[in-house]
Parts: C-alpha cells; sequence; structure tokens
C-alpha cells in the first residue's frame, strides 16, 4: 500500500501564518477581519505537533438526501457563531512565537465539499469507507479554519446519503466536540428542541449512623483514593520510560500514527445491553467494557490460532499466550461536561461556558482471557472502572502535560504523549447520544460514527449510542488488523453470548 502521499501531508508540522499588529491593536489579515486574539490551550499546542497531529471524524448517516444549500445555510446560524469554527491559528510577532485563536471571515465554499459522484457506483457501502479512508492520508489547510463537511449523496446499506465532518483536534476534546454538533441538532419531532442526552445518576451516599463511622469511612475513602493514585500515576510514569504493552496482532508499530487508516462500524441494540445492566445492576460503562474484552479474547484466540488447519478447533481451543498485557488509553475531559443547552447558547453568544481541551489520560487495562462464563468479562470490566475511578491518575496527566507544555515546551509534551501512547496498544471511548431520532439542518440522522486518527494506535473502538442502538466504530490499521468485520464480528458476538446467559438465569 502507498502511504508516500499520507506520510509526507501529516509528518510536517502545521506551519502558523504569522499576523502584524495594527495601531489599533488588532490583527491585520488580507483574507480576515480584525478582532480578538485568544492563545491556544496546552492541549491544543500539543495537537499542533507534527508527531501527534490528529483529527476527529464524524459520520452521520441521513434518511433524506442532502440539499448543500440548506447546509450551508444552518451552518451560518450554528457552527459559524462559535468562536473556535469561525478562527485561524496564528503566531504572534516577535521571538515568543506564541500561538492564539484569531477570528477570520469564512467562506462556507472552502468548508463544505460536495464532490461529483456516480450514482451507479458498485458497492457503494465500500466507496464510502475508501472515502473516509483517503481523509486520513491528507491534512487541512492552515490557512482556513480547521475543519471540513463532506457531503456524500450515495445511498448506502444504511441511509440515503452521508455527512463527514473532519475537525482538528486542536479544536478541541473529542467528548465538547461532539456535544457541540449535537448542539447544532435538533428534535427531529420539534423542530425548535434539542435532543434529550441521558444524565448519570450519582449513587447517594449514606450518611446514617454514628458519627465516628462516617469519619472514619471518609479517612479510609481518602486512604483507597491516595494509594490507587500513588499506584496509576507510577505505572503512568513507568509506561513513558519502560513498561510496553505485549506485541500483539492488535499493536502497532513504529510510525503507526502516520498511516492510512479504514473505518468500519456495526450498530446492535442498546435495549440489549441495557438488559445486561439492569440484571446485573451495573451500568452501561461497565457492559460495553466487558463486551470490549470479551470480544478482542475472541478475536485474539483466533489470530494466535491461525496457523492451526482445523478452523472449528482453533475457535475453540485456548491458543492466547500467558500474561498479556494490553491496554487502552482513555481520554477524559478534566472540565465538568458543558452541556448541549450552554453549547447551543455559545453560539448564540448568550453563554460564558468554557471551551478547550482539557485532558487527561487513563491507562485501562484489558484482561484477555477466554472464560467459561460470559458475565466473568463484564465482572472483570466493573472492577476495573470501579478502581479507576477512585483515582487521580486523569488529573495528575493534565497538570503534568500543561506544566511541561508551559516550562519546556509542546514538543516535549507531545513526545511524551506520543512515547505512552507507542506503549499502550488502542485508544478506547464510549459516548451517550441522543434518546429520540434528531436532525441536522432539517435532515434526519440514521446513525452516528465518529472516531479519530492521527495518534500511534493500530487499533481505536469508539460506542456511541443513539435513540435504541449503539454503534461500535473501529479505527484500523489494516496492515496490522486486516479484517476489522471480523472484530467487528466478535465484539457483537461478545455481546449476544452474554446477553443469552443472562436471559437464561433470569
Amino acid at each position: 500500500m502507498d502511504l508516500c502521499g499520507g506520510i509526507r501531508s501529516r509528518r510536517v508540522a502545521l506551519k502558523a501564518i504569522v499576523t502584524q499588529k495594527t495601531g489599533g491593536g488588532g490583527t491585520e489579515m488580507s483574507y480576515g477581519e480584525t478582532t480578538d486574539e485568544q492563545p491556544l490551550s496546552p492541549a491544543a499546542r500539543i495537537f499542533r505537533e507534527p508527531n501527534f497531529n490528529c483529527y476527529i471524524i464524524a459520520i452521520m448517516g441521513c434518511k433524506t438526501k442532502i440539499d448543500p444549500d440548506v447546509i450551508k445555510a444552518g451552518l451560518e446560524t450554528t457552527l459559524l457563531k462559535h468562536p473556535r469554527f469561525s478562527s485561524i491559528q496564528v503566531a504572534s510577532e516577535g521571538k515568543s512565537g506564541e500561538m492564539n485563536w484569531v477570528r477570520t471571515k469564512v467562506d462556507l465554499d472552502n468548508h463544505v465539499i460536495v464532490p461529483e459522484l456516480d450514482p451507479n457506483m458498485e458497492s457503494l457501502d465500500q466507496f464510502l469507507e475508501d472515502y473516509v479512508s483517503d481523509l486520513t492520508r491528507t491534512a487541512i489547510d492552515m490557512s482556513k479554519p480547521l475543519w471540513e463537511l463532506h457531503l456524500l449523496n450515495v445511498k448506502t446499506s444504511e441511509a440515503e446519503a452521508v455527512g463527514v465532518f473532519r475537525i482538528h483536534h486542536s479544536l478541541g476534546d473529542g467528548m465538547s466536540l461532539i456535544s457541540l454538533l449535537l448542539a447544532c441538532t435538533r428534535k427531529s419531532s420539534d423542530g425548535g428542541a434539542l435532543p434529550t442526552i441521558p444524565v448519570q445518576k450519582r449513587a447517594a451516599t449514606g450518611t446514617s449512623g454514628s458519627w465516628f463511622l462516617w469519619v472514619l469511612s471518609s479517612v479510609l475513602a481518602v486512604l483507597h483514593l491516595l494509594w490507587n493514585s500513588t499506584v496509576d500515576i507510577f505505572k503512568f510514569l513507568a509506561t513513558s520510560v519502560f513498561i510496553k504493552d505485549t506485541d500483539t496482532p492488535l499493536k502497532g508499530g513504529r510510525g503507526v500514527g502516520f498511516t492510512r487508516k479504514r473505518f468500519v462500524h456495526r450498530t446492535v441494540s442498546l435495549d440489549d445491553i441495557k438488559l445486561v445492566k439492569n440484571e446485573l445492576k451495573m451500568t452501561i460503562n461497565d457492559v460495553v467494557l466487558g463486551v470490549t474484552q470479551g470480544g478482542l479474547s475472541r478475536y485474539l484466540n483466533r489470530r494466535y490460532g491461525e496457523s492451526k488447519m482445523d478452523e472449528e478447533a482453533t475457535r475453540k481451543r485456548n491458543n492466547l499466550p500467558k500474561h498479556i498485557r494490553l491496554r487502552a488509553a482513555l481520554l477524559v475531559n478534566i472540565r465538568p461536561s458543558t452541556g448541549i443547552q450552554a453549547l447551543a447558547d455559545m453560539m448564540d453568544n448568550k453563554s460564558e461556558a468554557k471551551w478547550g481541551n482539557w485532558l487527561g489520560y487513563v491507562l485501562l487495562p484489558f484482561k484477555i482471557a477466554l472464560h467459561d462464563d460470559p458475565l466473568d468479562y463484564v465482572r472483570e470490566a466493573k472492577a476495573t472502572i470501579d478502581r479507576k475511578k477512585i483515582s487521580l491518575e486523569s488529573m495528575f496527566t493534565f497538570v503534568c502535560a500543561t506544566i511541561i507544555v508551559k516550562s519546556i515546551g509542546q514538543k516535549a509534551a507531545a513526545l511524551l504523549c506520543h512515547r505512552i501512547l507507542s506503549n499502550t496498544t488502542m485508544s478506547y471511548s464510549n459516548v451517550v447520544g441522543p434518546v429520540e431520532e434528531i436532525s441536522f439542518c432539517g435532515h434526519p440522522i440514521v446513525y452516528l460514527a465518529p472516531s479519530v486518527y492521527g495518534h500511534p494506535h493500530a487499533l481505536t473502538i469508539h460506542f456511541q449510542s443513539y435513540m435504541d442502538k449503539m454503534t461500535i466504530v473501529l479505527a484500523v490499521d489494516q496492515d496490522v488488523i486486516p479484517d476489522p468485520q471480523r472484530l467487528l464480528g466478535d465484539l457483537e458476538e461478545s455481546l449476544k453470548l452474554i446477553k443469552n446467559v443472562v436471559m437464561s438465569r433470569r
């Protein structure tokens, strides 16, 4: 596979646009307007580095054909009012070269891309995969705001047309950007209402009993937090130096962050996941992590047994090596969730909601094994998540990265982040979506499939809920994972086995 074009376009650092100050203190650009400047956050500066040049992809399947003029008119009244989507990154005059966001006029014709397509093409699903995959070989022009929307009026097996957002990660963290896109949508049943996003309820903490027991439990909780945080921080630092994941068939090699990625997805029933959640008295996060653990174990068992002749025996036999270390890097939004309403108000200049990349890392271990009882995957996942909840690992990594950027520079911080990710196997995320059908600029949406590329992982797994469905999205390097559809099948089968056991024990 020829990767020269993609590597050449992605290895080069995003070149800074230098501006000159006018007498009034503004920024003078021949193609823009003079407005206020805001410095890039430390995380945004890291995402500018050539070895960490990340983009977010958000694929939206629509029920109807897409009208580009309607989309552009909708963007004028929503997304373009957000400062990051109408700003460019410029370097201040002087030796410091500090990067700032500077507002500019946006020409939507440079951002909304409508390619001429042959409606009689064979295998339109494959065409869509190839089109999105080709985007990972190019970079967005730095002289304009760093986002694009590709409108593809092709009928696939799931949708009548598809919209593909590509957004540079320096514009914001993934959770905030997806929430912002949802804030640009409205309920299909009520064109003036924002989508409804479920809010996870916090478990109530008991305060009954004597004050002594309350004090004792509080002290034990603090000690538990300190111990978990100390262990996690030590492992995080050790990962940056010498601890590496096992070289499994899922782990990418050197330079995997620059290779072409392929995005595939599959939709499963959210009701099945909720059934397991309710019966086991867990959370949806617990269940999907357990499903992932079971699916990865099935997939790796097959890959390790590929040399055996009997496929049926290979599937049933345990071919897994002992003591596999496989960890996922999980990005955590340090800032409390802004909420869709606040983001919608931000675009109407009615909100002072904060924006930017406020990210910390959590290293999430997966136990790769074949269990006779599929529920063991979910139990192990719950134990892992419960422990990670009582830790300051994400806050430490956020503060650490911020200090390094401000004291040494973003190149050192990007190198550290790149090294840690290179020593782990994959990225993982789970995002809650609307509970009812939504429309984007009047176009009803069938499915949402977000992901990310540009980081040094050969595999990224993303779960996105929408209505009564859960979409599993994979971003893979096909040189490492040549059969992503089989991996999707293993994840789907993992959920089926877990559900069947729960049903049989009801």
